[in-house]
């Protein structure tokens, strides 16, 4: 598989997957099957996995650690503290915690669940605004001097937050909601991003399943799942959007692609430093979405992209969550 580098020197592979939709919350019942899927991710040239101490919380990492066992050496594993998760008990309280105690023992606890004695990217998952990011940073770099982190990461931090972590300690990637049908980054963030030699590692690339050409109007969602409370997966609103899903299957119908194949390239073709993480519990879908590494957008079809001017409707997420991204 093609590799890309983030940050500092940080080499995955050019795309990543993303281990959250794997089991329910606390409960995994597919585990066997989600552990031979990644293994099968690994078989197939991938080596960038994200996992978080909140997915659960605990119970995927567990996962992820059990799946990559005797195979440390293949894999970059990426983790997350900053969710206010109770070290003793799992419970997720609400709100975050990026204390310095907090992210030490979240750093511990991942360590101990995924099996391993480093982790190769650790993000902070969500800004705390009551602990300054100099702070979180500083442990960060404290952590990396012992030999239990080798990178930092955020995650859907604002401008002013990645340029006080960097001046501590280097941040070599970025994870933030980035697609076709999310592309506010491209205003205020990438060009930080560039500026300062950070890497993006863009999730939901392919619009929670929507740019996948499979969710039309007429489609339904549980109440466990989070799309049944996000505005933009309302069904006006996927009505309304359905003229995205329209616009790359036509592109992918000239080139023998999927709408999938074609959202995926569309990223890869906006910087050298963008690696798509997307997430699968399918080994076939797996394989269609690394066939965007063999599409070639031409300029012809980035500018029609462009000419479209297509805005989305409806907010990616409910406006309670919208306020933790940005900080």
């Amino acid at each position: 598989m093609q590799k890309r580098t983030l940050g500092q020197g940080l080499e995955v592979s050019a795309l990543a997957l993303g281990a959250m939709g794997y089991g329910k919350s606390r409960e995994i019942e597919d585990r066997d099957q989600m552990i031979a899927l990644l293994r099968a991710a690994v078989e197939r040239g991938m080596d960038f996995f994200d996992t978080a101490e909140v997915y659960g919380p605990w119970t995927n990492e567990d996962m992820v650690g059990e799946a990559f066992r005797g195979m440390r050496d293949k894999v970059k594993i990426a983790t997350k503290f900053g969710w206010d998760i109770d070290q003793r008990t799992g419970e997720h309280r609400g709100g975050v915690n990026s204390k310095p105690a907090q992210i030490r023992s979240s750093v511990e606890g991942s360590l101990r669940r995924l099996g391993t004695d480093y982790i190769d990217l650790c993000y902070q998952h969500r800004v705390d605004p009551e602990v300054p990011m100099e702070d979180v940073a500083g442990v960060v770099k404290d952590l990396i001097a012992e030999g239990k982190v080798r990178w930092f990461g955020l995650s859907e931090a604002g401008a002013g937050s990645i340029r006080k972590a960097h001046a501590v300690q280097p941040v070599a990637a970025l994870q933030s909601e980035y697609s076709l049908w999310t592309r506010e980054p491209e205003a205020g963030i990438l060009p930080v991003l560039e500026e300062l030699g950070i890497g993006l590692v863009p999730f939901s690339p392919l619009g929670r399943g929507f740019l996948t050409g499979k969710i039309d109007p007429s489609a339904s969602f549980a109440e466990t799942d989070m799309r049944a409370k996000m505005p933009r997966f309302q069904a006006e609103a996927r009505a309304a959007n359905m003229r995205l899903v329209e616009l790359i299957s036509g592109i992918g119908a000239r080139h023998g692609a999927t709408p999938a194949q074609v959202a995926l390239a569309w990223l890869l073709a906006r910087k050298p430093w963008i690696v798509p993480l997307f997430g699968t519990r399918r080994l076939e879908r797996f394989e269609e979405n690394c066939g965007a590494l063999d599409l070639a957008l031409t300029e012809a079809d980035m500018a029609e992209i462009e000419a479209a001017g297509f805005q989305p409707q409806g907010n990616r997420y409910p406006e309670a969550f919208m306020k933790l991204s940005g900080l």
